[in-house]
Order: C-alpha cells, then sequence, then structure tokens
C-alpha cells in the first residue's frame, strides 16, 4: 500500500511515476484525495458533535438542580446522536471505499527505473559463454524421458497439463537442487523455515497479490463456517506475512528467512512451441529467500539477495545474465526487480531463474509491520525477497548444458555429494 501522505503532497508525481508502470492512475488519485477529504471531515463532525454530547451531560445534573425544563436539551440531544450515528455509518462507508482504491494502487516503480516493458529490460551483466556442442544435442524432454528422469505421461496422467512426475534419479537430481540451495543460504545465515501450504486471504493481501490477482490461485472448497484458505503460488506469500500487525526492534533486524515449497500456479501461462515439458507449469519446487530490513539497509539488502541467487547459478557451472527489470516487467507490489536468466540451448534463448525484488515499505503498510528505532519513532520497515532458486528451469538446463554425445549427463560438481553420481546415463 502507498502512503496516503505522499500522495496527498506529490499527487502528479504519483500519476507519473505509476504511469511507468503502465497504470492510469489520475482519476484514482483524484478519488482518494476526495474521499481522505471527506474522511477528515467526517471525523472533524463527529469529533466536534461528541464533544458537545459530553458537555451538555455535564450541564443536565446542574439544569434539573436548578428545576429548569430540561426536554428541549434532551431533544437537541438526540437530534445531535442520531446525526453522529448517520456520520458514523458514512465514515465507514468512506473508509472502506479509501482502503479499496489504496489497496488497488500497484508499488510506486523506484525512479532510475525505464518506463514500460521486456523491451525496455536491461542486461546489466554475463556470467560464462554458452556451451556449444560437436554434436547435435537434444532438448531437455527427449533426455529426460530417454534417460528415465521424468515421466511426463504419467504425470499427465494423475493431474493434467502442466504437472509432471519425476522418478528415479530424477527425482534424486531435485532433491540435489533443493538440498544445494537450502545448505548454501543457511550457511549464508538465512533460517529455514517450513511454512503452511494453505494460506488464509490476509497473506495474499499483505503480498500484495490479492485483491487484483486472487482468481490466479488455486482456492480449497471449505465449508461456510471454516476459513477460506488457497495453495500458495510461492512461498514469500507466507514469509512476508510472518511479522504482520506486529512491531520489531531496530536489534531484531534484519530477518533473513528461507523456505522450500512446491508453488502452485493457476495460469502456468501459454505455452510456445519451445516450452514443453517442464519449463511451464502448475507445481514446482522452489526455495525463496525473503528479508526484513531498516529502510536505511534496503538496497543493501537488495544487492545482497542478487549476489547470492547469482551464486547459486554461477556454482551450478551456467552461463546466465542477470537483467534489471523495467517498471511495467516488474510485477504490481515491487519497486524494482532484477531477473537471473539462465541459457537453455534448445530454446535458443534465456529463461529467468530467479527474480529479487524490493518491496520497499508496500508489504509492510498492507501488513502493519514497523519496527521501532532507538529514538522511540515507529515506522515501516522494507521487505525483499528472491528465488534462491526455482528448480522448473534449473533442471531442463542442467541436462541441455551437460549433455553427453552418448546421451548421458554431467553431473555438476556442488550437486555431486547429494547424487552420489558423476554422470546420469541409462
Amino acid at each position: 500500500m502507498l502512503d496516503i501522505k505522499y500522495i496527498k503532497e506529490k499527487p502528479d508525481e504519483v500519476v507519473e511515476r505509476l504511469a511507468k508502470k503502465g497504470k492510469d492512475a489520475k482519476e484514482e488519485i483524484e478519488a482518494i484525495l476526495k474521499l481522505d477529504a471527506k474522511r477528515r471531515e467526517l471525523l472533524a463532525e463527529i469529533e466536534s458533535a461528541k464533544a458537545e454530547q459530553n458537555k451538555t451531560n455535564k450541564m443536565i445534573p446542574a439544569l434539573k438542580k436548578e428545576g429548569k425544563d430540561t426536554t428541549e436539551v434532551f431533544a437537541k440531544m438526540k437530534e445531535l446522536s442520531a446525526k453522529t450515528k448517520e456520520n458514523e455509518e458514512i465514515l465507514k462507508e468512506t473508509e472502506t471505499q479509501l482502503t479499496s482504491f489504496m489497496l488497488g494502487l500497484p508499488n510506486l516503480p523506484d525512479f532510475d527505473l525505464l518506463a514500460g516493458g521486456k523491451e525496455n529490460n536491461e542486461p546489466l551483466r554475463y556470467f560464462g559463454e554458452p556451451r556449444t556442442f560437436d554434436f547435435e544435442p537434444k532438448n531437455h524432454v527427449d533426455i529426460c524421458t530417454d534417460l528415465g528422469l521424468i515421466d511426463y505421461k504419467r504425470g499427465a496422467k494423475l493431474s493434467g497439463s502442466g504437472f509432471w512426475l519425476y522418478t528415479g534419479i530424477g527425482a534424486r537430481l531435485e532433491w540435489a537442487l533443493l538440498n544445494y540451495f537450502i545448505d548454501t543460504h543457511t550457511a549464508n545465515g538465512y533460517d529455514l523455515m517450513l511454512v503452511p501450504h494453505m494460506l488464509g486471504y490476509e497473506c495474499g493481501l499483505t503480498a500484495g497479490q490479492f485483491p487484483k490477482f486472487k482468481d490466479d490461485v488455486y482456492w480449497l472448497e471449505t465449508a461456510e463456517d471454516e476459513r477460506r484458505r488457497f495453495m500458495l503460488p510461492t512461498a514469500e506469500t507466507a514469509l512476508v506475512s510472518l511479522h504482520r500487525d506486529e512491531i520489531l526492534t531496530e536489534e531484531d533486524l534484519p530477518k533473513k528467512y528461507i523456505s522450500y515449497t512446491p508453488c502452485f500456479r493457476r495460469e502456468a501461462g501459454s505455452y510456445r512451441a519451445d516450452e514443453r515439458g517442464m519449463v511451464r507449469g502448475h507445481q514446482f519446487n522452489k526455495v525463496e529467500m525473503v528479508q526484513y530490513t531498516l529502510p536505511e539497509k534496503s538496497d543493501e539488502a537488495f544487492d545482497e539477495l542478487v549476489a547470492n541467487a547469482e551464486g547459486l547459478v554461477k556454482g551450478l557451472g551456467f552461463h546466465f545474465r542477470t537483467v534489471k527489470l523495467a517498471a511495467e516487467d516488474c510485477s504490481a507490489s515491487m519497486a524494482r526487480t532484477y531477473d537471473i536468466e539462465i541459457h537453455i540451448p534448445s530454446m535458443d534463448g534465456y529463461k529467468e531463474v530467479s527474480s529479487v525484488s524490493n518491496a520497499r515499505d508496500y508489504q509492510a503498510r498492507r501488513g502493519m509491520m514497523r519496527v521501532k528505532r532507538a529514538d522511540g519513532t515507529i515506522q515501516y520497515l522494507h521487505t525483499l525477497n528472491g528465488s534462491g532458486l526455482a528448480t522448473s528451469r534449473i533442471f531442463p538446463a542442467i541436462v541441455e548444458q551437460n549433455q553427453n554425445a552418448d546421451g548421458s549427463v554431467n553431473v555438476p560438481d556442488v550437486l555431486r555429494k547429494y547424487l552420489g553420481v558423476d554422470v546420469i546415463k541409462k
């Protein structure tokens, strides 16, 4: 949620910055300003009326003692009470409308972000060189099928398109990746959290995914008197609510968390001919990083998260690039995002395996997550997140970049201690 004070002080700037995200917010900002003015006017009227009621209530015993007629006073009090009640109902509706508008606004992009979408994304750096082959390379679907790593047909039989089944050494390779990610993060000082996979609405609201994107998740059927839950689309949705409605101290921060979860996405995206197999799906595995930090440490934390994600990809020996996203390509709740994209030979291009984002105080305002400073003042903290990493594109890249002419696949050095083999072959 944006800062209402900032909106009131610089409405034109807010409109201009949101336009960089492709959002025409002029009418919404005007509505917010009008509703906020109306809210403050109603509050003043209600407070004034209550003050007069209190003053009159104190006078009534004295009037009665003097034998004066209080009929007119009581009539006025009744009229004042009715008006106050009416104003309170109007205030409640006004605040509901104001909150709805505020929750519907995306986060402001950082000033240095370019406007527009993917066409304005900026590659910042490259690592390594693309793999070249002296034989005709296979795509990951054929490699995984030939080596018995993935059973696509039975995965679809169990759950339909957009699902797959890890089998045998393939399941062990997937688990090796997750162990590599977790061990690296915990060595870097992150606390491992195993969060529920079913979450309440407030988690999606705090993360900034609801109300706008509430139909993009899988909702569970529940009884009328049962709390409604959805399957988490990413562990971030859970981790950024850990300190919802809490006030931390400076000494508590930074909080550094990771969590492994399967991720459930209702829309797996539109498939291109080269996006077969597990590049897009309704369920995939991911280790997520989240930080809670002081506002002045926010940029430093962002750089750390980017370095952590890059380090994991470097450890696997991949050729990759780090890309700074243009404003419109950042998600609604994020102020800035860098993507780490790996090269998958059969696609002749790059695919994102990690998005590292800074929400600034946007999620903290939605979830009332604050920090008490050393001087006693209380302010909103900052939240950040990053994939560390998702496996559904790492796995295809491993088998394609490390394939041999005989159909076998070399196991990256960092995974061999988990897998127990150097080469996967028939």
